[in-house]
């Protein structure tokens, strides 16, 4: 499919050529509990939901949808509840509304585990006027969107501003460690509909989060997502950064992007491996490339943790059989095994994103960054033993924050939005 003709469809028309069975993981219409909705029950996450007031979210959710009598009163609570969720996520980050328990404001985990409290209690809802599977498939998907801030991005249209457009991600490994937060989901909620001085004027920043899901991605969530804001307008972004962790102690900008799925189990323990699929794209490439000004990131001096321009992949050079390693980047005609951010799903947001932005024939800067590893603080690393936060964690996540920020302003004065 040529970029014109790409350009000039609705993502929902691409999104058919997906496989019917790539539905997501999320709006999937069995009633019972999902692997990610069985970690609730641990004591981490109720703690969480107990020390940020999040639960009453979670009950006020379960308490409106049982009062639904018709479906459309059940679609009005959830787009009501879901969107509420995602503001008071922010309002939280951002320092506005009450303060409600004792967590760290920045603490992205509430948003998540109340999520996943209020998919549960929409999953297991039986009313009394019924419910089929379609219609349950619906809202989930519709919970899911609204307390991610999918529907909600408000990018303003003119040249008298800019428009920043930044992805992160839910907690995972959680099996690991179910106390995990993930400090990429922490910026978006610090950072979303906030406006930044750049060298070149005032910029807004709208931010999106996705789940840690293969079948999600499968699906299109990320296409569907960024697509009307990718695609020319009024209101087409002028930088884009999809966020996500990455190793310990360093901060990555990643410059190459693979088309390979490696397999590692997502948040619902399930394993892929295969070719990216897309919705689009007639010769899909082994590879696409970083347009962040990385160069400029890494002399801007944007805070504590090391910033790297990192080229290394690994990938099966053109007649050859066996993966290797290149330092410096993809070999002419050699196939895809691992981009600069590995083969797991930040590498796939990063590939997804800018092949949308290559597809669309978007001159636009946009790439990959990752951050370095949440850790706890010395003596608080044993997850069996081991407390819910510390002040080394929050200190630690605060930094993060601050310094992709300035990344991202970095970015911006270098592509003189």
């Amino acid at each position: 499919m040529s970029r014109r003709s790409f350009s000039a469809l609705p993502l929902s028309v691409a999104l058919t050529g997906l496989p019917l069975a790539a539905a997501p993981a999320a709006s999937a219409a069995t009633t019972d509990p999902t692997v990610e909705e069985q970690r609730l029950d641990r004591a981490a996450p109720q703690e969480i939901l107990l020390r940020s007031g999040f639960g009453t979210a979670v009950a006020e959710f379960a308490a409106a949808l049982s009062a639904s009598r018709s479906l459309s009163a059940a679609e009005g609570v959830v787009g009501r509840h879901g969107g509420r969720l995602w503001r008071r996520a922010v309002d939280r980050a951002q320092g506005r509304g009450p303060a409600e328990g004792d967590l760290s404001p920045d603490d992205d985990r509430p948003l998540y585990w109340a999520r996943l409290g209020m998919t549960r209690e929409l999953r297991a809802w039986e009313p009394s006027f019924g419910l089929a599977d379609t219609a349950r498939t619906a809202l989930l998907d519709r919970l899911e969107r609204t307390s991610r801030g999918q529907d909600s991005v408000r990018l303003p249209a003119g040249r008298h501003i800019g428009r920043i457009l930044l992805t992160g991600f839910d907690p995972f490994q959680l099996d690991i460690d179910v106390r995990r937060s993930n400090p990429s989901g922490a910026l978006a909620l610090a950072l979303d509909g906030v406006t930044v001085e750049t060298a070149s004027g005032p910029a807004r920043i709208e931010t999106v989060v996705f789940p840690v899901r293969w079948t999600d991605f499968t699906a299109g969530t990320v296409e569907r997502t960024l697509h009307p804001y990718f695609r020319p307008g009024p209101r087409q972004v002028d930088l884009f950064v999809t966020v996500s962790q990455g190793r310990v102690g360093r901060i990555d900008v990643e410059r190459f992007n693979g088309a390979w799925r490696g397999g590692y189990p997502d948040n619902e323990n399930l394993s892929v491996t295969g070719l990216v699929p897309v919705p689009y794209a007639s010769a899909q490439p082994q590879w696409t490339s970083t347009t962040l000004p990385y160069e400029a990131v890494l002399a801007a001096g944007t805070g504590p943790f090391p910033v790297y321009d990192h080229t290394s992949v690994t990938e099966i050079p053109a007649g050859a059989t066996d993966p290797v390693t290149s330092d410096t980047g993809p070999t002419p005609g050699s196939t895809a095994r691992a981009g600069g951010g590995g083969n797991y799903l930040s590498n796939e947001i990063a590939y997804r994103a800018t092949l949308l932005r290559d597809e669309l024939g978007a001159d636009l800067p946009g790439g990959h960054v990752h951050t370095p590893v949440l850790q706890f603080g010395d003596g608080n690393t044993d997850p069996a033993t081991g407390t819910v936060t510390d002040p080394v964690f929050v200190a630690n996540r605060l930094a993060i924050t601050a310094q992709i920020r300035a990344i991202v302003i970095a970015a911006a004065n270098a592509s003189a939005l």
